[in-house]
Protein backbone atom coordinates (compact mmCIF):
# COMPACT_ATOMS: atom_id res chain seq x y z
CA UNK A 1 0.00 0.00 0.00
CA UNK A 2 1.36 3.38 -0.89
CA UNK A 3 1.68 6.19 1.61
CA UNK A 4 -0.98 8.16 -0.22
CA UNK A 5 -3.61 5.41 0.06
CA UNK A 6 -3.72 4.53 3.74
CA UNK A 7 -6.90 3.65 5.54
CA UNK A 8 -6.95 2.68 9.23
CA UNK A 9 -9.77 0.33 10.27
CA UNK A 10 -10.58 -0.09 13.97
CA UNK A 11 -13.12 -2.71 15.10
CA UNK A 12 -14.87 -3.23 18.44
CA UNK A 13 -17.08 -6.36 18.61
CA UNK A 14 -19.81 -7.04 21.22
CA UNK A 15 -21.93 -10.10 21.98
CA UNK A 16 -25.70 -9.43 21.91
CA UNK A 17 -27.06 -11.88 24.49
CA UNK A 18 -30.68 -10.75 24.26
CA UNK A 19 -30.85 -11.62 20.53
CA UNK A 20 -28.85 -14.86 20.81
CA UNK A 21 -30.29 -18.33 21.34
CA UNK A 22 -27.43 -20.72 22.15
CA UNK A 23 -29.74 -23.76 22.29
CA UNK A 24 -30.66 -23.01 18.66
CA UNK A 25 -27.00 -22.35 17.66
CA UNK A 26 -27.74 -18.66 17.16
CA UNK A 27 -25.07 -16.26 18.39
CA UNK A 28 -25.52 -12.60 17.51
CA UNK A 29 -22.67 -10.11 17.54
CA UNK A 30 -22.52 -6.40 16.80
CA UNK A 31 -19.35 -4.63 15.77
CA UNK A 32 -18.48 -0.97 15.58
CA UNK A 33 -16.12 0.06 12.80
CA UNK A 34 -14.18 3.30 12.56
CA UNK A 35 -12.55 3.92 9.18
CA UNK A 36 -9.98 6.73 9.08
CA UNK A 37 -8.16 8.10 6.05
CA UNK A 38 -4.56 8.49 7.21
CA UNK A 39 -3.20 8.76 3.68
CA UNK A 40 -2.53 11.85 1.60
CA UNK A 41 -5.47 11.57 -0.85
CA UNK A 42 -9.25 11.46 -0.44
CA UNK A 43 -10.88 8.08 -1.04
CA UNK A 44 -14.38 6.64 -1.22
CA UNK A 45 -15.43 3.26 0.14
CA UNK A 46 -17.18 1.57 -2.77
CA UNK A 47 -17.35 -2.14 -1.87
CA UNK A 48 -16.76 -4.53 1.01
CA UNK A 49 -15.78 -8.17 1.33
CA UNK A 50 -16.02 -10.09 4.61
CA UNK A 51 -15.06 -13.62 5.61
CA UNK A 52 -16.91 -14.82 8.70
CA UNK A 53 -15.70 -18.13 10.17
CA UNK A 54 -17.34 -19.96 13.07
CA UNK A 55 -15.46 -22.37 15.33
CA UNK A 56 -16.76 -25.33 13.29
CA UNK A 57 -14.75 -23.94 10.36
CA UNK A 58 -17.81 -22.86 8.38
CA UNK A 59 -16.87 -19.80 6.30
CA UNK A 60 -19.42 -17.31 5.04
CA UNK A 61 -18.37 -14.75 2.46
CA UNK A 62 -20.30 -11.47 2.43
CA UNK A 63 -19.70 -8.82 -0.19
CA UNK A 64 -21.53 -5.89 -1.62
CA UNK A 65 -21.56 -2.22 -2.39
CA UNK A 66 -20.64 0.21 0.38
CA UNK A 67 -21.52 -0.31 4.03
CA UNK A 68 -24.96 0.05 5.65
CA UNK A 69 -26.30 1.50 2.40
CA UNK A 70 -23.62 4.20 2.19
CA UNK A 71 -20.43 4.79 0.23
CA UNK A 72 -18.58 7.22 2.50
CA UNK A 73 -16.11 9.67 0.97
CA UNK A 74 -13.21 10.36 3.30
CA UNK A 75 -11.06 13.41 2.92
CA UNK A 76 -7.56 13.21 4.38
CA UNK A 77 -7.86 12.91 8.17
CA UNK A 78 -11.60 12.20 8.14
CA UNK A 79 -13.28 9.22 9.77
CA UNK A 80 -16.53 7.36 9.24
CA UNK A 81 -18.05 5.03 11.80
CA UNK A 82 -20.91 2.57 11.70
CA UNK A 83 -22.28 -0.41 13.56
CA UNK A 84 -23.35 -3.66 11.95
CA UNK A 85 -23.78 -7.26 13.00
CA UNK A 86 -23.09 -10.91 12.34
CA UNK A 87 -24.90 -14.13 13.16
CA UNK A 88 -22.93 -17.35 13.62
CA UNK A 89 -23.77 -20.85 14.89
CA UNK A 90 -20.99 -21.09 17.49
CA UNK A 91 -20.03 -19.08 20.57
CA UNK A 92 -16.68 -18.13 19.01
CA UNK A 93 -15.76 -17.02 15.52
CA UNK A 94 -13.54 -14.68 13.56
CA UNK A 95 -14.15 -11.99 10.99
CA UNK A 96 -11.78 -10.34 8.56
CA UNK A 97 -12.00 -8.67 5.22
CA UNK A 98 -11.36 -5.59 3.16
CA UNK A 99 -12.94 -2.44 1.86
CA UNK A 100 -12.34 -1.56 -1.76
CA UNK A 101 -11.59 2.15 -1.90
CA UNK A 102 -11.47 4.49 -4.90
CA UNK A 103 -9.44 7.67 -5.25
CA UNK A 104 -10.52 10.82 -7.10
CA UNK A 105 -8.40 9.65 -10.06
CA UNK A 106 -10.30 6.34 -10.25
CA UNK A 107 -7.55 4.19 -8.76
CA UNK A 108 -8.87 1.36 -6.58
CA UNK A 109 -7.05 -0.05 -3.58
CA UNK A 110 -7.80 -2.37 -0.66
CA UNK A 111 -8.17 -1.22 2.94
CA UNK A 112 -7.61 -4.31 5.05
CA UNK A 113 -10.00 -5.02 7.91
CA UNK A 114 -7.84 -6.77 10.51
CA UNK A 115 -8.98 -10.16 11.79
CA UNK A 116 -10.98 -9.91 15.00
CA UNK A 117 -12.64 -12.41 17.31
CA UNK A 118 -16.33 -12.80 18.01
CA UNK A 119 -16.85 -14.52 21.37
CA UNK A 120 -19.35 -14.56 24.14
CA UNK A 121 -17.97 -13.13 27.41
CA UNK A 122 -15.82 -15.52 29.45
CA UNK A 123 -15.45 -17.99 26.54
CA UNK A 124 -11.83 -17.07 25.73
CA UNK A 125 -9.18 -16.44 28.35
Amino acid sequence: MSEKNKILVDVTPHYIAEQSKPKEERYVFAYKIIITNIGSEPAQLIRRKWLITDSNGKVEEVQGDGVIGQTPYLKVGESFSYTSGALIKTSVGIMEGKYIMKTDTGEEFDAIIPRFTLSIPRTLH
